[in-house]
């Protein structure tokens, strides 16, 4: 029987693939849309929705899921990673991390914020967020030991912050009836294994619903992302859901899953198809049909559609890709939202086939 998270809007079979809905929709996607493939749930982020609309708007909607009309489960990014990515490599950093929080200057319109442990979860509990993150920092892939270490010092501190705020605020929740949202940990350490190994042991005390390794897929060699993951199989505890961050090939989905994860997320689906990319699952390739010559190719495959297993809209219509190739290269955005759709089947289709 597969694993489940259970959670205030629902429950994921595990393991699960988070289609991302960074502003509160995944791109050109409507929520129905995702119920049709079987998608239970999806990932927002804080700090986007932070920014804007404004979590008081959304608040006054009755949450997330009011707002946007997903009746799925929610799971929110702590915008930790969004804070360091906008702000770090710009001649003047427009961030800096202090003992308590992280300020920094919106990437919108140049106001000044101030992230703490604490807000970061009220922000995901005004949302009414099914899995929240806490707020960590987030190093480049290619840091030295010492600001990997740094890192992971000051996520744990922040954690145990977060940990206890989170367990006061949500004290009246989980009665009769009522489910609590699930927090999650994050840990970090760079690719170095011995950091990993030291402060997931550390983070694993203080009893999370789930762990997250974070600080992956942010530059280093894939070898190495690998070489953490697999440590990080041996470690941490097996009842409980393992999240890797941010790492969403299929070809990833599927390693990862065969190294312990059960949960993972990625933009790839939906920007790769605004990009003229499709998934091929059965050839196990991804089709670049925005540069298909069609005048050369035309007699050989184009007049074929991208794969005849797959259930969106495109192929079960007969939609040819040399019909869709027309369509990204006319920048028509309907081309955008079929390979969008065809994308996402493709992942759903994998997640349902390794669940099984």
């Amino acid at each position: 029987m597969r694993k489940k998270v259970c959670t205030p809007h629902g429950s994921l079979s595990l393991p699960y693939y988070f289609p991302v809905a960074t502003d509160g929709a995944v791109r050109a996607i409507a929520p129905w849309e995702l119920e049709s493939f079987g998608f239970q749930g999806i990932l927002a982020n804080t700090y986007h929705l932070y920014l804007r609309p404004g979590i008081e708007i959304i608040k006054k909607a009755g949450g997330l899921h009011q707002w946007m009309g997903w009746k799925g489960v929610i799971l929110t990014d702590s915008g930790g990673y969004q804070v360091f990515s906008l702000g770090l490599g710009k001649k003047k950093p427009l961030i800096k991390i202090k003992e308590k929080g992280i300020e920094f200057y919106s990437h919108l319109d140049g106001s000044k914020h101030f992230f703490t442990p604490e807000k970061v979860i009220q922000i995901q509990l005004d949302l009414k967020s099914d899995i929240i993150m806490p707020l960590d920092v987030c190093p480049p892939g290619k840091s030295s030991k010492a600001k990997a270490e740094w890192a992971a010092e000051k996520t744990l501190q922040w954690l145990k912050i977060a940990k206890n705020y989170f367990e006061k605020q949500t004290k009246k929740l989980g009665g009769k009836g009522k489910k609590k949202p699930l927090l999650f940990a994050i840990i970090q350490g760079g690719t170095f294994l011995d950091l990993r190994e030291k402060f997931a042991k550390e983070t694993i005390k203080l009893d999370f619903d789930g762990y997250a390794i974070g600080g992956l897929a942010v530059g280093e060699e894939k070898r190495k992302m690998w070489q953490v993951v697999k440590l990080m199989d041996r470690i941490l505890p097996k009842n409980k859901p393992r999240y890797l961050m941010g790492v969403g090939e299929p070809k990833d989905f599927v390693k990862a899953v065969s190294l312990g994860i059960d949960m993972v997320d990625c933009v790839l689906p939906t920007r790769l198809a605004r990009h003229g990319i499709a998934y091929q699952i059965i050839k196990k390739r991804n089709l670049e049909i925005k540069n298909l010559d069609l005048r050369k190719s035309w007699a050989k495959n184009k007049l074929e559609i991208i794969d005849k297993n797959c259930t969106c809209p495109a192929c079960q219509n007969g939609l040819t890709i040399s019909y869709l190739s027309h369509l990204i290269r006319k920048g028509e955005i309907l081309g955008h939202r079929l390979l969008s759709l065809h994308n996402l089947a493709a992942i759903r289709k994998i997640n349902e086939e390794i669940g099984s």
